[in-house]
Order: structure tokens, then C-alpha cells, then sequence
């Protein structure tokens, strides 16, 4: 065996110290290091030992063994790809309380009701607890597989001595532990073992496994960060409680598009899905109001129209305050110094303040014309035009660049009864029934609140 001696491991990325300290020299984190027996050095001659030959197979290799299976679950079905891919692994993390367990007790209670064998293990509710879910869900009379346990041995005992499942939960891998190791559950130790070890049994027997996850005050999946490497596919379920609705969103997915959304509503009988999400984000598109705007963005393959708020308010104060909600506050900062710098238009002694109605986050460069448009709507207290959208990315000396899929995003603000849209000029689209200005310059946006008819150029 190798020789072991005391070491002092980091609970948040796993670096291994010598010594114990206050803060990782790795992740930085404060009061991390647990001490316990690692692997000292790694044991000679394993690169020359004789082992076993590995097959090698071409790029064409047949892939039909990688079948897929519906969750009954459209939205959730579209985050993944098109479905549980057999033997695939999945990663699920989101804040407690936000409908995790929820929204997989809701998919194998379906997917049981369809005839595929489901299983159900959960380390932190007792059995009792998660029928009494689904009785509120009324999922009661689905026929999944329900297990209370934490003992990694346990349940791959039983696992293997049952029918396999096409899909299984673990709920949730920091409470899961192995007899093996001395380290505590949730320890860098002990999820990564037990994860490689429900990972190995899903490729083995070809089953679906979900791993849901704890998450730190970051929203970061606890536990080490090689948890997210070793799994196909990396969900996170985000919300804001003082909304009805629920996003799933992947951030990394080895069968499937990244950066998928699915859109959910959380009701009294569970988890709805929403089919048109644009109706969830905007308030009222025919109500010109000072201030708002319209994004038409993209979450993956999706179109998604949301509202930008802006508030610009005078005030007494020496540093003014820039409040951002939703959209990222450098970005912001940016959009200002342009607007100050090539329009002329000062926002020093004003308040900024910038929200994404509904709670979403959006990310995009294209969101920048809308924003703008909130911003210098505010300012002049001229409202948008009616029933109009923006989206198009600003650069630094105020052009305004164009954007990708224009055509998906013309298309779901059209059937949402949008009339206008303001655009970046050199947008490649095809024929539409919505009115199109193409704007090239900042400056064009800023006349549209200071001019009766705006200089653009209307296709």
C-alpha cells in the first residue's frame, strides 16, 4: 500500500495541504481545510505494469445504443436534449426550496405512469414525506420505486438485485455516504466517490441517473468542483420566490444544446409548464410606458421576449447609486460612459436604476439596444413606441452591431402582436409583416424621444 500520512484536505475544491490554514491557497475560501488521511504519493511502476488491452473503435462507431426517453415532461425534455439519454448522468442543483425534488418527483411519477420502471432514493425525507408530496401532485397511484437511504452500499446492493430502472434519483449525493472512507457525508471525499460510484452503475446497466445537489451562498453546487466535470449534464433550477415561475437551465450538457431554458410555473398542484414563457415576462406590450422597453432575446434555441425597466432619478448625492437587477452592472456602466461620451447625454448626477421584469437574468450583448431605449426613455419621459421591441449589441463608439437568429426573434414577438421592430442596420432577415427601422448609430435611439419623426431608415 502506499504510505499515508495526515493531510489536510480543502471541502471546497479539493486541494490538498500539508498544513492546516486559515484560507486555500487554490479557491481562496476561508475555513475549509479538514484533516484527514489522503494518499501520499502516487505508487511506482503502474506505467509499466502489464495490464489489461483496451479496444479501440473508429469516429463511426454505431450509435444507436444511446437511445433516449421522454420524461413526459416537454420543458424538461428540451433542457436535455430531447430526454433521458440511457446511462447518462445529471447533475441538478438550485436554492432549497425552490422545486427540485418537486420537479423530479413530478417526471418519474410520469414516466412510471407510462410503464418505464422508476426509482426514487432519498436521503434527506422520509418516505412518508415524499407520499405525502405526491398525493399533492396526484401522482399517488404512480407505481415508482420509493427508498429511504444514505449508504452508497446499501443502495447499489439493492439496485443490483432489482429490475433496472430507466431512470434514477438521488436525492440528494451529499447525503449519501461510503462505509470506506472516515470523512463525514458532503465531504469532497465522499461525493466524489460516491458519485464515480452511481455514475459506473448507470453505464454499466444503462439506467438514467439524476444527482441533485446542494448549492453554497454563490449558487454554486457544494461540494467539489469535479462533481460537474464527471457528470454528461449540469442543470441548475433558478427562480425568485416572490414569483410563481421556475427556470431549468443548462449550463453544460454532452447530449444536447447548452444554455436551454425550461420555463415552469409553480401552482398548488405542483409544477405546470409553460408554453408561451414571453406571456410570463411581459406586462402589457399594447401600454406604452415611460421607462420600458422590450427585449427580444434568445435562451438557447427559444425566443424569449422579456421587459427592461429603467429609472433615472436626480439626486442630491455626490456618488450617485447604480442599482442593476437581472443584467450585468459593468455592462451598464459601459452603456452610460457611450451614452455620455457619443450622445452627449450625462447621467452624472442621476440615479440609475435597471431591472429585468420577472426575475429573469439575462446575459445577451443584444439586450444593450433595449436597455437604451428604457434608459433614455426615462430620461425624457417619453414613452417607446407602442407595440415595439429592440435588440441589437452597442459598441464603443456607438454603433450598433447586429445580432444572431433575427428571424426567431421577429417571429415569436409577431405572434405576441408586435408591429415594429428596432433593429441593428444589416440584419439578415426575411420577409416579415412587422414594420422594420434599422438603426446604425446611438444617436439614432436618442432621437427617437427627442424628435417627432426619428432619423432611420425604414425597410
Amino acid at each position: 500500500m502506499a504510505r499515508t500520512a495526515e493531510q489536510f484536505t480543502c471541502q471546497s475544491c479539493g486541494e490538498v495541504h500539508r498544513k492546516w490554514q486559515g484560507r486555500c491557497d487554490a479557491c481562496g475560501e476561508w475555513n475549509s481545510l479538514l484533516e484527514g488521511l489522503t494518499e501520499a504519493a502516487v505508487p511506482s511502476g503502474l506505467s509499466t505494469g502489464k495490464g489489461q488491452k483496451i479496444e479501440f473503435t473508429a469516429l463511426d462507431t454505431d450509435t444507436s445504443d444511446h437511445t433516449r426517453t421522454f420524461s413526459e415532461l416537454s420543458e424538461l425534455d428540451r433542457v436535455l436534449g430531447g430526454g433521458f439519454v440511457s446511462g447518462s448522468s445529471i447533475l441538478i442543483g438550485g436554492d432549497p426550496g425552490i422545486g427540485k425534488s418537486t420537479l423530479l418527483l413530478q417526471a418519474v411519477g410520469h414516466m412510471a405512469l407510462k410503464g418505464q420502471p422508476c426509482t426514487y432514493i432519498s436521503g434527506e425525507e422520509a418516505t412518508q414525506q415524499i407520499s405525502m408530496r405526491a398525493r399533492r401532485l396526484g401522482l399517488s397511484d404512480a407505481p415508482v420505486q420509493l427508498a429511504s437511504a444514505n449508504s452508497l452500499r446499501d443502495i447499489i446492493t439493492s439496485l443490483e438485485k432489482s429490475p433496472t430502472p430507466k431512470l434514477l434519483v438521488i436525492d440528494s449525493i451529499q447525503t449519501v455516504f461510503a462505509d470506506n472512507l472516515s470523512s463525514a457525508p458532503g465531504t469532497v471525499a465522499q461525493v466524489r466517490a460516491c458519485a464515480q460510484e452511481l455514475i459506473r452503475y448507470a453505464r454499466k446497466s444503462g439506467c438514467s441517473v439524476i444527482l441533485v445537489g446542494h448549492v453554497t451562498k454563490d449558487g454554486q453546487i457544494a461540494g467539489p468542483r469535479v462533481l460537474e466535470h464527471m457528470v454528461d449534464t449540469v442543470l441548475y433550477f433558478e427562480g425568485d420566490r416572490g414569483h410563481q415561475f421556475r427556470i431549468l437551465r443548462a449550463v453544460k450538457n454532452r447530449f444536447g444544446a447548452t444554455d436551454e431554458i425550461g420555463v415552469f410555473e409553480m401552482t398548488d398542484a405542483g409544477l405546470q409548464e409553460v408554453a408561451n414563457p414571453s406571456s410570463l415576462f411581459l406586462s402589457n406590450p399594447d401600454k406604452a410606458i415611460s421607462g420600458a422597453s422590450v427585449f427580444a432575446g434568445m435562451e438557447g434555441t427559444r425566443p424569449l421576449l422579456v421587459e427592461i425597466q429603467g429609472l433615472v432619478a436626480t439626486t442630491p448625492q455626490a456618488t450617485p447609486r447604480r442599482a442593476v437587477v437581472g443584467w450585468d452592472s459593468n455592462r451598464l456602466a459601459m452603456i452610460l460612459a457611450v451614452l455620455d461620451a457619443r450622445c452627449g447625454l450625462s447621467f452624472t448626477g442621476s440615479e440609475v436604476y435597471l431591472n429585468v421584469a420577472g426575475g429573469l437574468r439575462v446575459n445577451e450583448p443584444a439586450a444593450d439596444l433595449a436597455v437604451v431605449a428604457a434608459l433614455v426613455s426615462s430620461i425624457s419621459d417619453i414613452p417607446v413606441p407602442e407595440s415595439s421591441l429592440f435588440f441589437g449589441e452597442i459598441g464603443l463608439s456607438g454603433e450598433i452591431r447586429a445580432v444572431g437568429q433575427a428571424d426567431a426573434r421577429l417571429k415569436e414577438a409577431a405572434k405576441l402582436g408586435f408591429t415594429t421592430a428596432i433593429i441593428p442596420a444589416g440584419s439578415k432577415i426575411k420577409d416579415t409583416s412587422m414594420k422594420i427601422i434599422e438603426v446604425e448609430h446611438l444617436r439614432e435611439i436618442v432621437s427617437l424621444f427627442t424628435q417627432s419623426q426619428p432619423v432611420t431608415q425604414v425597410v
